[in-house]
């Protein structure tokens, strides 16, 4: 354990983070989504949700700024404007870490799993509910 670091940030996810550079993407995913099929690297909190990895990642991980939106959900598929209660979590913990509203882009479903198969790495959660998978863009400090 370490002082000031969320127990879900193991030593693998921490140094995925670390190794992150800027602009590189990393997908929170949920438990339906194909992660072993889409991602280069793969992580596994299988015990956790996607809002409870969301939030410790956000703990360590700053957002790109210089991009007009940093995040991406995948859109509701035959209803692209529909807000899942996962999205509304996700923008709760997106806005509480950016320090103000921070945009989320949709995607729709099939461009979304071909973004995630060019992210630097796929964080596989145990999430049940539907549409919990967010893309993050790394920023710099």
């Amino acid at each position: 354990m370490l002082k000031g670091i969320n127990p879900l940030l193991g030593p693998d996810l921490l140094h995925c983070l670390a190794a992150m550079g800027h602009g590189d993407e990393l997908v929170i995913a949920d438990a339906n989504f194909p992660a072993t099929a889409v991602a280069r690297r793969l992580l596994r909190l299988d015990g956790a949700s996607a809002t409870a990895a969301l939030e410790a990642v956000l703990s360590v991980l700053p957002l790109d700024q210089y991009v007009e939106a940093p995040a991406a959900v995948m859109a509701v598929v035959g209803k692209p404007t529909e807000v899942p209660d996962t999205v509304r979590d996700f923008q709760a913990l997106l806005d509480r870490a950016g320090g103000s509203a921070v945009r989320i882009e949709r995607v729709e479903r099939f461009a979304f799993y071909e973004r995630a198969r060019s992210a630097f790495a796929v964080l596989a959660t145990g999430e049940r509910r539907l549409y919990g998978n967010i893309i993050l863009s790394k920023g710099v400090l």
